[in-house]
């Protein structure tokens, strides 16, 4: 199935989830299927800009707020020139002007196994580095923008990514956006 945007109309979908979640093959998936920009703007791009190693921006960021600042300005900034697919973990919370919001979900044993899959190594240890991230996360947010990225009740479309294949949770994503009459199929 083929989808558009509706002629001479701008669509911003705004995807979030924890990590594991599959936020960035979602939102780069999605963004293919309407043919618009995936934005992904991270760490990694601040450090590419501005003439620095990820490790350098890492390192910083633990005591300076302004590079989480930075990166999350940065993608609304670029979210607003054009149609697009913003996936990050933020995404919902900072891109107040997106017409659809979408946050998957999966807990914390899902996701552990989905990162052991992808980047390998222990799975008790990656199970408690992925419950340490979702802290550490969960109040880093609280502090710098007063948000709790546990609180996701308002997103447009709330999906248990749990057992769906990316092609499958895309589908329905395509599918609520053709509903709310934000694309259509072709």
């Amino acid at each position: 199935m083929e989808y558009s945007l509706i002629n001479g109309q701008e669509l911003r979908v705004a995807i979030s989830g924890k990590s594991g979640c599959g936020n960035t093959t979602i939102s780069s998936n999605l963004s293919k299927k309407l043919n618009v920009v995936m934005i992904n703007y991270t760490f990694r791009s601040l450090s590419q800009e501005n003439g620095m190693t990820l490790e350098e921006i890492l390192e910083r960021a633990k005591t300076d707020d302004s590079f989480d600042r930075m990166v999350d300005t940065r993608q609304v900034e670029l979210a607003l020139k054009q149609s697009c697919v913003l996936g990050s973990r933020l995404a919902i919370w900072m891109l107040k002007e997106a017409d659809f919001k979408v946050y998957l979900y999966a807990d914390e044993n899902i996701r552990s196994l989905r990162i052991q899959k992808r980047e390998g190594g222990n799975l008790d240890d990656i199970i408690a580095f992925t419950r340490m991230r979702d802290s550490e996360d969960t109040q880093r947010y609280k502090n710098l923008y007063n948000i709790d990225n546990n609180d996701y009740g308002f997103a447009d479309c709330i999906i248990d990514v749990s057992d769906k294949d990316p092609d499958a949770i895309v589908n329905s994503i395509l599918q609520e956006l053709v509903k709310k009459g934000l694309v259509k199929e072709q």
